[in-house]
């Protein structure tokens, strides 16, 4: 999280200057009480380098919830809160409606632990199992149309692909980029990752190529790695919109997202043998199981590669 993104400054009724974050809450339909409560487990996210677009998320929901049950927390029972997702998430998808009962229990939890309530008002079996999912991932005809449109994009976005399929990175990962973390010669790249932490990546011979070749037509100076056309840094949803937009070039029959090319970028080292280890620190993974997601290959996939390393 870089310095300069996440506050503001105002003036307060004694006009003193004070810092107004981002991601807190402001609403007055809130009471006093309620907005202290959750501006403080706000900020314990924010010190846990938590990103700008987590403490959002975390922010939106948990202020529709305080709005829509405006009583004091210490009041607030399980029936409210069962209520609450029932009304709102009732017929939404059983994952939305975890993530719902994540951030109020995360939040409620905080609150008992800090003396705002006594009881946290979630159950924990509200939560519905869920099967862990496969990753969505390019097969390799798919792969394949997705490399072939991209030979005819613009410099930078073709660019953009193939850092993302020959690194693996995150989109936050790569719009924050800046030119002197990439070491063309060597073929790495220092990124940072989540929480703050620091790792080198590496790139294709053909990424190396197209780096070069951008950096010769971009505008000197400017410490940003990937611009816009108008010279300002790109942001997440430009790259959406590049990527997306590839997908349907390319004429896939599902929506193309950067999570997907890192995806396949992770099951074309498993199907080439990699080591989970090695695709974890590549990844940026934080914990081995994380990365174990994807030895759950869809079984014709298994069958390829006991033909290819077993005969």
């Amino acid at each position: 999280m870089r310095p300069g993104k996440s506050n503001t400054t105002a003036i307060n009724r004694e006009g003193n200057p004070v810092t107004i974050h981002e991601w807190e809450i402001h609403h007055e339909a809130i009471h006093p009480t309620n907005r202290e409560a959750v501006n403080q487990f706000l900020l314990t996210k924010y010190l846990a380098n938590r990103s700008l677009l987590t403490l959002d998320h975390y922010r939106r929901h948990l202020q529709k919830f305080l709005i829509d049950c405006p009583k004091l927390l210490v009041e607030i029972t399980a029936d409210d809160v069962i209520g609450w997702i029932q009304i709102h998430y009732g017929d939404k998808k059983e994952t939305t409606r975890n993530n719902r009962l994540t951030v109020l229990t995360s939040f409620f939890a905080f609150c008992a632990d800090e003396g705002y309530i006594q009881h946290v008002p979630v159950k924990p079996w509200w939560r519905a199992k869920l099967p862990k999912p496969v990753p969505r991932y390019l097969d390799e005809t798919e792969l394949a149309k997705v490399r072939l449109a991209a030979e005819t994009l613009w410099l930078r976005n073709r660019l953009i692909i193939e850092f993302f399929l020959s690194s693996g990175v995150r989109i936050f990962e790569l719009v924050n980029l800046r030119n002197d973390d990439v070491d063309v010669a060597q073929r790495t790249a220092r990124i940072i990752g989540k929480g703050k932490k620091f790792r080198w990546v590496h790139f294709s011979e053909t990424c190396a190529l197209l780096l070069e070749a951008y950096r010769n037509i971009r505008p000197q100076g400017d410490p940003e790695l990937f611009l816009n056309a108008t010279g300002k840094k790109l942001t997440t949803r430009g790259v959406h919109y590049i990527v997306s937009d590839l997908g349907k070039q390319a004429g896939l029959t599902r929506n193309l997202s950067p999570h997907a090319l890192r995806h396949s970028f992770a099951t074309q080292l498993l199907n080439k043998g990699a080591d989970l280890g090695f695709i974890s620190e590549e990844l940026g993974h934080g914990n081995l199981n994380t990365t174990r997601i994807y030895a759950n290959l869809p079984k014709e996939e298994l069958a390829a590669m006991y033909d290819r390393y077993m005969g």
